[in-house]
């Protein structure tokens, strides 16, 4: 093994989980916060609101929704979708991870 220093640095990885009708208006929010990159992925599920089954496009579908930010970052985000949570399927986490270094 080499003497150098592992080349990581520590991250919070955000990851949302939506109708995805809210897509664009969690996009516009990232960009707000000058987030550098994101990945959405289409996803079914069954939860409180119910069987989410994608079986029809643009409705009843929810999408994933992950990016690496800071952890102020990740705090001003999820306050900011906080909203949402009373009118649309939402949920919300956030993990510390470590995130090869450039």
């Amino acid at each position: 093994m080499s003497p150098e220093a592992t080349p990581v640095q520590p991250a919070i990885l955000l990851t949302i989980i939506a109708e995805t009708v809210l897509k664009d208006a969690i996009v516009n929010l990232f960009k707000s916060y000058s987030v550098s990159g994101y990945t959405i992925n289409p996803v079914q599920g069954e939860g409180s609101h119910g069987k989410r089954l994608g079986d029809i496009a643009g409705y009843n579908t929810n999408i994933e929704i992950k990016t690496l930010v800071s952890l102020e970052v990740s705090d001003s985000i999820l306050r900011s979708i906080k909203d949402y949570q009373g009118k649309h399927a939402l949920i919300a986490f956030r993990q510390n991870v470590e995130v090869l270094a450039n």
